[in-house]
């Protein structure tokens, strides 16, 4: 069953924008204000973060717009309640990436119907085990057209790529290094070997390169050996003291990419 990830990777194959920002930063109720900026910014995907006290993926930027969304009042349960009706002026897929302990606190299956009435497309689970996924959730989450991300890493072999790959068909995220979010090593060497690795095993996935893109060359390079880049803490950096999200937003990312794309 097609949903909008799908869609988008079939019209678009290269130099794909996804955008993450954490719900209830800056302050609690700017969730959908951030949403219809980057809209009108022109970005391909967003990326929803659902706070969690210990977000052991995300470096300093990303982990402290975590406390201050919990410190605001954030949960998963206001998040859907400010979701509730997006869908009547967002039309590019959104993403929502959060720590299992929270989703599973919540209720998976809560959960997934929860996204699935709201318009969610996908999410990114960094802690929730291959297996378990595939064993206990994944019929779950297909009954409600949820795509679960895989996230590979430096460390991940070829042959678990592969199954990553056989079972999703939404995208997979390729982490640029095992180092946290924020860290800008997109441009070195050993990054360029481990995505042409990546990109000669030829999935049938997408690609979107995650972890270190903060500017228009990190998203030329990463889009070279995949179909787009994420780009997180650099925006979060960006909006943390703005007064105008669309302005920030759109200045933001002109600079990643030309607004002629």
């Amino acid at each position: 069953m097609d949903n909008r990830i799908n869609t988008l990777f079939r019209n678009k194959k290269n130099e794909v924008l996804s955008v993450y920002f954490t719900a209830g930063f800056p302050k609690l109720d700017d969730t959908l204000k951030i949403l219809r900026s980057l809209q009108w910014a022109g970005v391909d995907m967003v990326e929803i973060g659902i706070p969690f006290s210990d977000p052991v993926a995300d470096g300093p930027v990303i982990q402290e717009s975590n406390k201050k969304a919990l410190d605001n009042g954030m949960t998963l349960k206001n998040l859907f309640s400010q979701l509730e009706d997006f869908r009547k002026n967002i039309k590019i897929p959104v993403v929502l990436m959060g720590y299992f302990n929270t989703i599973f606190q919540f209720g998976v299956e809560s959960f997934c119907r929860q996204c699935a009435e709201t318009g969610i497309d996908g999410v990114i689970i960094p802690d929730l085990p291959a297996g378990e996924f595939i064993s206990k959730y994944k019929p779950l989450f297909d009954r409600n057209n949820i795509k679960n991300i895989f996230m590979i890493t430096p460390q991940t072999s070829d042959e678990r790529i592969k199954m990553f790959d056989s079972v999703s068909d939404g995208f997979l995220y390729v982490v640029s290094s095992s180092k946290t979010t924020g860290t800008n090593l997109i441009s070195d060497d050993f990054s360029k070997r481990y995505f042409e690795k990546i990109k000669k095993i030829k999935l049938s996935n997408p690609t979107m390169v995650g972890f270190g893109i903060h500017d228009k060359e990190s998203f030329e390079i990463a889009s070279k050996y995949a179909n787009g880049a994420i780009i997180g803490s650099a925006y979060i950096k960006a909006i943390a003291e703005t007064k105008t999200f669309r302005n920030t937003t759109t200045e933001f990312i002109y600079k990643i990419r030309p607004k002629a794309n």
